[in-house]
């Protein structure tokens, strides 16, 4: 492990568990958090798994990469501690999401981090600081990434790269220890309504929930006016491929829903099968009970929910008993609590069927389209501005061959292929600044089309750009990942 010039993953891990006691959470939930943040963003680092398990006793390779599946889904969007907090109006939202940066800054330092690296940690800080409300400096104002660049200085030994994505956590680090902190206030119903109009496409999914939001209010009113009212089941369903927002949108009904009354805290809880099944008969009915527990007041929003009914031989027994348990625990906590189910339409559809309970609560489906060409360039641009990036009118170009280029089926990763692309370019470009000793703004904020390809690591002849450009992009693209436009789901 290499900390020089960032901070260690246990001293991030000291840091943010600190918070954590002042914010009143579990101790073992924020670590839990922590690794597997850490270990989503140094995967693709050579002797990662080891230099990460040095912090984790008793942890091994194995764990590694389950901890590294569980965490891919906050690389673009905040933590679920993080999103409880925020959503709570906790005084430590920030210093929270600045440990979590700090965390992303330590991802850099375990085992011999790739250029990949550098851009998921970039990535990664930005999402949680600009989640809690903590403003990024404008680039130039932390030390420069590529100032210490130089194959020689602190590092890996013997290694450039090593040196290079030292010096990136530090100004990763530091950006997050030095970011302004402006106040939050709890936002209405329209300024929630606004900022899911102004997400790129997803036309028929903002019709649906306006229509949903107003349903919802006549009935409230209705009933706060001594009225007789239907019973109108708040859940939803949301099917389309990977990467098309779902995640995005299930956060913002949360924050709907707490708006209009209809929710106490309006915290969102993103799981899977994995973590509500447990490894034994008669335990999975408890560990799913505590994860509805701790979603109660916000939104529990299931991916692949799919995944808990069918199989090749059908529904297995731990499947139906986290249904089983699902269902009991939606009908005791119905007046707090709502439940997103999510996953690619025709298995979704099978899924509602399996249950009676399902099918009755279950009453609303919002589909979510691809993203056209267009759209992806939108979100790339946005990504990289949230990140303070800027990218060329050439790079810019540059994505739209790559666009042109990449299959589209069930595996295109959407709104997450543009978050892929970005984070490798971001890795490109400290890298292609690693000899300029003072760069300027300009250079530090620029992504270029060269960054956008890999032409100096594969010589002519060997692949085309465009094939190397989208198996970067791509290569994490299955449907199990979790954030859109940058985030999963």
């Amino acid at each position: 492990m290499s900390s020089a010039g960032g901070t260690s993953l246990q001293d991030a891990l000291s840091a943010l568990l600190t918070v954590a006691t002042r914010a009143g959470v579990a101790e073992d939930v924020a670590r839990a958090e922590a690794l597997s943040l850490a270990a989503a963003l140094a995967e693709s680092a050579p002797g990662a798994p080891a230099d990460w398990a040095s912090v984790t006793p008793g942890a091994g390779t194995q764990d590694f990469f389950d901890s590294a599946v569980r965490g891919r889904r906050w690389r673009g969007a905040p933590t679920a501690v993080l999103t409880d907090l925020v959503a709570r109006g906790s005084a430590e939202k920030v210093p929270y999401a600045e440990a979590l940066a700090e965390v992303a800054s330590a991802a850099c330092t375990l085992g011999e981090p790739t250029m990949r690296v550098i851009g998921n940690a970039s990535v990664a800080a930005a999402a949680q600081l600009q989640a809690a409300g903590a403003r990024r400096l404008e680039a130039g104002g932390p030390p420069s990434p590529a100032n210490a660049l130089t194959p020689g200085h602190a590092g890996t030994a013997g290694s450039s790269t090593g040196a290079g994505t030292s010096s990136v956590a530090g100004a990763v680090e530091s950006a997050a220890q030095q970011a302004a902190v402006e106040a939050v206030p709890e936002r209405s119903v329209e300024e929630l309504l606004a900022e899911l109009d102004d997400l790129t496409g997803l036309e028929k999914v903002k019709r649906e929930v306006h229509r949903q939001v107003a349903v919802l209010r006549v009935e409230k009113l209705r009933a706060e006016a001594g009225l007789k009212s239907p019973t109108i089941t708040r859940h939803l369903v949301f099917t389309g491929n990977p990467g098309t927002g779902k995640t995005t949108v299930a956060r913002l009904v949360s924050g709907i829903y707490k708006a209009l009354g209809l929710l106490s805290k309006g915290q969102l809880i993103e799981v899977d099968r994995s973590e509500l099944v447990a490894g034994y008969l008669g335990q999975t009915a408890t560990k799913t009970a505590e994860v509805v527990a701790s979603a109660a007041g916000g939104v529990l929003f299931i991916d692949e929910a799919y995944s808990l009914t069918a199989g090749e031989l059908g529904a297995d027994q731990y499947g139906r008993e986290a249904v089983d348990t699902l269902v009991k625990e939606m009908e005791d906590r119905r007046d707090d609590l709502v439940v997103i189910v999510a996953g690619y339409p025709e298995p979704m559809e099978d899924f509602i069927a399996a249950n009676p309970g399902l099918a009755s609560r279950f009453r609303t489906t919002i589909g979510f389209e691809d993203y056209t060409d267009e759209e992806l360039t939108d979100i790339l641009t946005g990504l990289a501005k949230g990140a303070d990036y800027e990218l060329t009118p050439e790079a810019l170009d540059q994505f739209e061959v790559v666009l042109a280029s990449t299959r589209r089926d069930r595996s295109f990763g959407n709104g997450r292929f543009a978050r892929n692309m970005l984070e490798a370019a971001i890795g490109r470009h400290a890298w292609r600044l690693r000899d300029v000793t003072a760069p300027t703004t300009e250079q530090l904020r620029q992504i270029l089309a060269a960054d956008l390809t890999d032409e100096e690591l594969h010589p002519e002849g060997e692949r085309s750009t465009a094939e190397v450009t989208i198996e970067k992009a791509t290569e994490d693209s299955a449907p199990e990942l979790g954030p859109e436009q940058g985030e999963t789901a």
